[in-house]
């Protein structure tokens, strides 16, 4: 028998309305419009209730990396919960699906990393981070640097720790955050600067505001620097080139401890296993969710250097800390099976080599139209800047909400992409084949014409 009823699409809406509560969302505005209710998906496909078929431009939420309706992610989950459904990781117990990856994620990490903390998102591996850091100088007997630095606009997560890493300041406002010991500075958008600066000179400006910091709030007071390697929810900034050696070169110089966030940025998106790989830092903590398994049930992590856990096991005692689903052995099997898929089909070479370039020289393009400012690519992460002008650059007053009109003007062609404020950013999955990075590019084009008539006319 079905676990989920046969309803009409109204059905659905309705019960919606009355029973369930949305992330990030303004449910008085929602219950007005209703929500499109997705059935079903396959390869870069989603389905809604009335079967339109709509191309995912943003991988679920950054995360369906191997595409939809990959067998071997469902024939995994299910021949796990036959032999073990669940067992904890507490109580000195261990099960074989969480050994496994943990040792099969060692051997695609940088060298520095050895042992994994498994957690069930992103949220929760930044919280874990947050407690470790600290831990650490308190073991080191250094219990005055618990000062973590972070970005305005950054992402880290929802629960109150990682919102409070995370530079968003909506949160902030919203919930009496951040929590002591959170400092932010600047991101390194240099589109987004007053642009007097050339793209090498802010990155390294913006590098530099980090050291700064350091020196005001005091350097043996500073735990650690937590970035993203391409802030993602902040609308996919991409650092100049100078950023992030400069970034490294700060930490090595404070003896500062790096954290590299690779929620979106890891598991490929970027061409490179890790966004570390692809910017060529050292980190000594990396987070990770999302794409570890494609989405196809939660999981989250953190790589441990070890710098830090040969501290934390030689010294630490008991480290009071962890979660239910820590090592969940079906989401452990179908992480294995999803690394071997990108493993197996090349999927990250592809990505590098194939159709990132593909789809980065087609995005680049769309910069030729009248409302593009700006575009942005590496891997299969982008973003381009919707403009009122571009000679003198002029944005858009915040009340036309122009990346709402064309993200719904998108939708309506039947491509997905996501709206942070006039920025609109694309991240498919691995699988995209050129004929619908074709589609992507071509109803991008069909809803920015459309954009331009609602917007300036």
């Amino acid at each position: 028998m079905a676990a989920i009823q046969k309803r009409s699409r109204a059905d659905w809406q309705e019960l919606d309305k009355e029973h369930h509560l949305h992330p990030f969302t303004d449910h008085k505005s929602l219950h007005k419009k209703r929500s499109r209710i997705i059935t079903r998906a396959e390869g870069v496909y989603i389905y809604d209730a009335d079967d339109n078929k709509i191309l995912d431009g943003m991988s679920g939420l950054w995360c369906v990396n191997a595409g939809y309706g990959r067998q071997e992610l469902v024939d995994a989950a299910t021949e796990q919960m036959k032999e073990l459904p669940y067992y904890n990781n507490f109580f000195q117990c261990a099960n074989p699906p969480s050994i496994e990856l943990a040792a099969m994620l060692q051997k695609i990490s940088p060298p520095q990393f050895n042992r994994v903390f498994f957690a069930g998102s992103g949220s929760e591996s930044n919280d874990t981070i947050l407690r470790m850091v600290r831990t650490y100088w308190d073991l080191m007997g250094q219990p005055d640097r618990h000062t973590i630095i972070s970005r305005q606009n950054a992402y880290h997560g929802s629960t109150v720790a990682a919102a409070s890493l995370g530079g968003m300041k909506p949160m902030h406002k919203q919930s009496g955050l951040p929590i002591p010991g959170i400092e932010h500075v600047d991101q390194p958008y240099w589109f987004g600067s007053d642009q007097s600066l050339s793209p090498h000179e802010f990155g390294l400006a913006a590098a530099r505001a980090i050291e700064t910091r350091i020196k005001e709030v005091g350097p043996e007071k500073v735990a650690a620097f937590i970035g993203e390697p391409i802030q993602g929810a902040g609308g996919v900034i991409v650092p100049p080139e100078s950023y992030w050696p400069e970034v490294q070169r700060i930490c090595d110089e404070y003896g500062i401890l790096l954290i590299s966030d690779e929620v979106i940025c890891g598991f490929g998106r970027l061409g490179e296993w890790f966004g570390a790989d692809y910017f060529g830092t050292r980190p000594d903590f990396m987070t990770f969710a999302k794409g570890v398994t494609s989405g196809y049930l939660p999981l989250g992590g953190v790589f441990v250097s070890d710098r830090v856990a040969d501290v934390l096991i030689e010294k630490g005692g008991e480290f009071f800390h962890g979660y239910t689903y820590s090592g969940h052995p079906v989401a452990c099997a179908v992480a294995i099976a999803n690394v071997k898929i990108f493993q197996d089909e090349n999927l990250i070479e592809r990505i590098k080599t194939d159709i990132g370039p593909y789809l980065q020289e087609k995005w680049r393009a769309l910069g030729e139209h009248p409302l593009v400012g700006d575009t942005r690519m590496v891997g299969l992460m982008g973003a381009f800047e919707l403009v009122n002008s571009k000679e003198p650059l002029e944005r858009f007053d915040e009340d036309q909400q122009a990346g709402v009109v064309f993200r719904d003007l998108l939708m309506q062609e039947g491509v997905c992409m996501r709206a942070v404020g006039d920025t609109i950013i694309c991240a498919p999955p691995f699988v995209l084949s050129y004929a619908e990075a074709d589609e992507l590019i071509e109803k991008a084009w069909v809803a920015l014409d459309k954009s331009q008539k609602a917007l300036l006319n």
